[in-house]
């Protein structure tokens, strides 16, 4: 049945009362990399009749949902612990499944991430000699947004409306234009030029998004690198980087992530000055992560947060050559007192433990612990495995 636009009007304004008397949110839509792909990159493996990706192949997913996913890790990641905690169901790839959403909402969510996806689009690293293997960046994510959003709603007031209570997630994005040119060879000094334009291409998206209609969006920044597992060993013996004694990590990476976060953070305040009508939540994944870095054995990473619990031998257990799940790599018996999985992505336990920090804790600006309070927040622990 059709409605007017002064009864959108009334729902819209009806649902925001509600949503900021409860200070939670009922749906998730989400962007980003590997660090948030639930399956995204799987399904669109399996369309294309591409080889399959070593993460769909055990021990990924062992611990949690006891078979792969197309998680890049043991178990759940970020979102789904944020999905737990607001009582949603684990939020499904948007390649694998047929959205229907009504005008009362985005549903419970719908999850765009995709592994080794990037910030800028291919040809930006085309033109500088290196190969891009996801073609579906942060723009790409989007345009498929934009496609859902038109086929179910008319009106610029219906668009708006469907926001009303979707907490929006932007990222972690950007890492892997780094990733991909660092492991390529450049230089860390030529791939710090990189960061502006990584930080435009993630704050057109949030204003477009923001233009859309969202309301409250989460933008994480990027993830001490410097205590990679993967750059611990294509770094390991050169004198041309320096480590932390504190850590171990590698100084000048860190460094590198923390210009590209306080950029980050320099827009994001821009954002908040033009928009003050909506909430921007910088989310710190460098210092929430870095907590088990100082101190391993505090957060039970009894096999310290350094080395990974799935590879192919050497100092870290990484070789790039040896991929996690293949028949030469070896994994670990106790994940959970691992904080690196694969070299690359994190085990379950560190995902709680960023998880717990940022979204419960004091590692986000503004906290979201008072937009979304503790006490109407759900324990982590009771989610459903049958995804």
């Amino acid at each position: 049945m059709a409605h007017s636009p002064t009864f959108y009007l009334i729902l819209t304004l009806l649902l925001t009362c509600n949503l900021h008397a409860s200070g939670c949110y009922t749906s998730i839509i989400s962007f980003g990399d590997s660090l948030a792909d639930t399956g995204n990159l799987k399904q669109l493996s399996i369309n294309s009749h591409s080889g399959a990706p070593h993460f769909l192949f055990p021990p990924y997913g062992e611990t949690f949902f006891h078979k792969p996913t197309g998680r890049c890790s043991n178990g759940r990641l970020i979102i789904d612990f944020i999905a737990e905690s607001l009582g949603l169901p684990l939020i499904p790839p948007s390649q694998a499944i047929n959205m229907t959403i009504d005008v009362t909402g985005l549903g419970q969510g719908v999850n765009y991430a995709v592994a080794g996806a990037t910030a800028l689009d291919p040809s930006f690293h085309r033109a500088r000699g290196v190969y891009v293997k996801t073609n579906a960046s942060l723009g790409v994510q989007l345009e498929w947004f934009k496609e859902m959003l038109s086929s179910i709603s008319s009106t610029v007031l219906e668009t708006k409306h469907l926001f009303t209570r979707s907490l929006v997630l932007v990222g972690e994005i950007g890492g892997n234009d780094y990733n991909h040119a660092l492991e390529a060879g450049k230089s860390i000094d030529e791939v710090e030029g990189y960061v502006p334009f990584v930080i435009e291409a993630i704050v057109s998206v949030v204003n477009e998004l923001i233009d859309l209609g969202a309301e409250t969006l989460v933008i994480p920044g990027n993830l001490p690198i410097g205590c990679s597992a993967t750059y611990l060993t294509l770094f390991y013996g050169s004198n041309k980087v320096q480590h932390d004694n504190a850590t171990g990590c590698i100084t000048q990476l860190n460094k590198f992530v923390e210009y590209h976060n306080e950029l980050l953070k320099i827009e994001l305040n821009k954002i908040r000055d033009v928009h003050p009508e909506v909430t921007i939540i910088y989310a710190d994944y460098y210092n929430a992560a870095m907590q088990a870095f100082l101190s391993p054995y505090k957060y039970g990473f009894t096999n310290g947060a350094l080395k990974a619990c799935c590879g192919g031998g050497g100092p870290f257990n990484y070789n790039s050559s040896v991929a996690c799940s293949e028949p030469l790599s070896t994994s670990c018996a106790e994940p959970d007192t691992y904080f690196n999985w694969d070299g690359l992505h994190l085990t379950e336990a560190a995902y709680r433990l960023i998880f717990k920090s940022l979204f419960e804790g004091s590692y986000t600006t503004p906290q979201f612990k008072s937009l979304c309070p503790t006490s109407r927040l759900q324990p982590v622990g009771g989610l459903s495995s049958s995804i």
